[in-house]
C-alpha cells in the first residue's frame, strides 16, 4: 500500500485509529516490562548485598565469641 501524503499514512486507509492504538499499547507494554525488569534487577542486587553483609556479621560474631 502506498501513501501519497503523511495524513494518508496516519489514516491508514480508515484503520489508523486501530493501527496506532495497537502500536501504542505494544510500546506501553514493552516500556512497562523494561521498567519492571530494571526494578527487579536492582532489588535482587540489593538483596544479595544485604545477604553478604549479614553473612559477614555472623562470621565476625562467631570469631569474636570463640
Amino acid at each position: 500500500m502506498q501513501f501519497n501524503s503523511l495524513s494518508e499514512f496516519i489514516a491508514m486507509g480508515g484503520y489508523g485509529f486501530f493501527v496506532w492504538l495497537s502500536y501504542g499499547s505494544c510500546l506501553l507494554i514493552l516500556v512497562g516490562i523494561f521498567i519492571a525488569s530494571v526494578t527487579s534487577h536492582k532489588s535482587s542486587l540489593k538483596q544479595v548485598e544485604m545477604q553478604i553483609e549479614r553473612e559477614q556479621r555472623i562470621k565476625k560474631a562467631k570469631e569474636s565469641s570463640v
